[in-house]
Parts: C-alpha cells; structure tokens; sequence
C-alpha cells in the first residue's frame, strides 16, 4: 500500500510564503486523486485544495483561494501545495490524502493519508 510522507512545514511571519511536498513511498499514487486537509488540535479536519490525476482540474477551499495552489509531479509521485500570504488562521498540521477523484477529496472521501507537517504562521 502506498505511504504518504509530507515535509516542508515550519514557522512563518504573517505574509510569507511556504511550499508543501507530499511524497508517496512503498508504491505510486498511479491514477489517484490528491488533496490536502488541515486540522488545529481540537478542531475538526478541513478541506484545504485537491487535484485529478492529470491535474485538470483542482478545487480550492474559499479561505484558500487565491493564496493556495495545488499541484503535482507525477513522475516523481509527488504532490505539492504552494502557500503565499499566509495568516495566522492558517496555522495548522496539513496532510496529504488520496482519493479515487477531486470530487470525492473534496467531499472527504479519503484513502490514505500521511502523518502530517505543521504549519504555524506567527502574526
């Protein structure tokens, strides 16, 4: 079964910028819908983007949008989420999933799931 392995989070001033990777490992995200979700200790899980397989077509949460943007390389099985103007509000442990569409990521109708990276953004 695939694994799923984030980096690239960290602690950043309001305003910056930050780039999420998402690696699988022990197999391939072949055919798969990607997406990734945030939740704050306590909190529940929130859509955060999510992409197709071929990338044609991705989705957004509105508190994102604009900000936010989602893609992947598939042939290094790597999906990435590219975060500018961040807010404090964004802070958060992210996780990559898959999922068999963006609709169904979308609608949190997950597979796997990685582990996570923190995300805290300082104001």
């Amino acid at each position: 079964q695939v694994q799923l392995v984030e980096s690239g989070g960290g602690l950043v001033q309001a305003g910056g910028s930050l780039r999420l990777s998402c690696a699988a490992s022990g197999g391939t995200f072949s055919g798969y819908a990607m997406g990734w979700f945030r939740q704050v200790p306590g909190g529940e899980r929130e859509f955060v983007a999510a992409i197709s397989w071929g990338a044609r077509d991705t989705y957004y949460a509105d508190s994102v949008k604009g900000r936010f943007t989602i893609s992947r390389d598939n042939a290094k099985n790597t999906v990435y989420l590219q975060m500018n103007s961040l807010k404090a509000e964004d802070t958060a442990i992210y996780r990559c999933a898959t999922a068999r569409s963006a609709s169904a990521a979308v609608n949190g109708e997950l597979e796997v799931s990685g582990q996570g990276t923190l995300v805290t953004v300082s104001s």
